[in-house]
């Protein structure tokens, strides 16, 4: 199946480039100069995803995307620049998905395509029953009967350490441990160079687990505290 991506930007050279990123995936691009542009191509085409920048004239990106949201659920990847950070919340507070800070990489446009479209369109199918053991964050899920992570489906190779400090993490969500309490708890010894061992295999499984694992969205430090493991899209960054 051939996925219809609309880009929203008022900025010509974007929408171009970023039709050259997604086109040479194999997508089929629809384009949008406005946000009033991008809910007629909505309204009278079938489109599975949607790259909108907020700042654009006539209907901003906050705007369309809410007004979206009224009457699909496609998911929306918001265009932003880095000085927008209180719009990135408000964004995803009304409805976004996900965002992409410019400027854009493109291995990083086309990895966040595909992680959304992999999430909606399994929206569609059977939902697998409740599993005792099985616990999940955004895109990763662990599952304690067979010790296997996935990231949106596709399974991640952990080492034991890896596996362990994770599934204590997702078992807390938005819990915060220190690196002490994490040393403690996997490696069974007392906290002697604590910090050193546990930061750099949290190292190792944002590089595993994140897209982007200098910006983590969801495996976190809390400055002077400790780590936590939360859902990125609801934290007030």
């Amino acid at each position: 199946m051939t996925h219809n991506i609309l880009i929203c930007d008022d900025e010509r050279d974007i929408v171009s480039a970023l039709k050259i990123y997604l086109s040479g995936e194999g997508y089929h691009i629809f384009e949008a100069y406005d946000g009033r542009e991008a809910l007629e191509v909505v309204r009278q085409n079938d489109i599975h995803l949607i790259l909108m920048d907020i700042m654009m004239p006539r209907l901003d990106g906050i705007a369309a995307t809410a007004r979206l949201r009224e009457e699909s659920n496609v998911p929306i990847i918001l265009l932003t620049a880095k000085s927008e950070s209180s719009d990135k919340v408000l964004g995803l507070n009304v409805g976004a998905d996900d965002y992409i800070t410019k400027p854009f990489d493109p291995a990083e446009v086309v990895a966040r395509v595909r992680s959304a479209l992999r999430r909606y369109t399994k929206l569609g199918a059977v939902p697998e029953p409740e599993k005792a053991g099985r616990y999940s964050i955004g895109p990763i899920t662990l599952d304690e009967e067979d010790t296997s992570v996935t990231l949106d489906g596709e399974s991640v190779a952990l080492t034991p350490i890896e596996y362990n400090i994770l599934r204590l993490l997702i078992k807390h969500p938005g819990r915060i441990y220190s690196s002490a309490q994490i040393y403690e708890m996997v490696w069974n010894e007392s906290a002697v160079g604590a910090e050193n061992a546990v930061s750099v295999h949290i190292r190792h499984l944002r590089q595993k687990l994140e897209i982007d694992p200098s910006e983590p969205r969801y495996l976190k430090v809390v400055w002077g505290l400790g780590y936590k493991l939360e859902d990125g899209r609801h934290e007030n960054r």
